[in-house]
């Protein structure tokens, strides 16, 4: 089960802490061809957006790595899952039907709770 959730959870947390980082020190012209809904949004929401994913990365991976806290896992995917639904909610209130990036986040996110649990 440790194998399982670090492959999982190491892939998701290397997805986000990638993307948070992008989000924090791009700007709004080079996020656009990746993230077309960077617009919508306020600069520092989408700064504190990254740092969140950058931080919830962190969460994924360091306490079941370290032993210390290791209920940290399981909360940082459960807020991924909501952060996730969230930005489908953002998709398609903007009419961008581009979700399938959310949806298979959803449903590895869904996986990674359940094996961070499994801890």
């Amino acid at each position: 089960m440790n194998i399982a959730y670090g492959i999982v959870g190491g892939l998701l947390a290397l997805f986000y802490f990638y993307a948070g980082t992008l989000k924090v020190i791009r700007s709004r012209d080079q996020l656009r061809p990746m993230m077309t809904w960077v617009d919508r949004i306020p600069r520092p929401a989408l700064r504190a957006l990254g740092a969140v994913e950058t931080l919830g990365a962190t969460g994924l991976v360091l306490p079941p790595l370290t032993g210390i806290a290791p209920s940290l896992a399981p909360a940082a995917a459960i807020g991924f899952a909501l952060l996730r639904i969230g930005a489908s909610t953002l998709h398609l209130s903007g009419r961008d039907r581009r979700i399938a990036l959310n949806t298979g986040l959803i449903v590895v996110t869904a996986v990674t709770i359940w094996l961070a649990v499994q801890l």
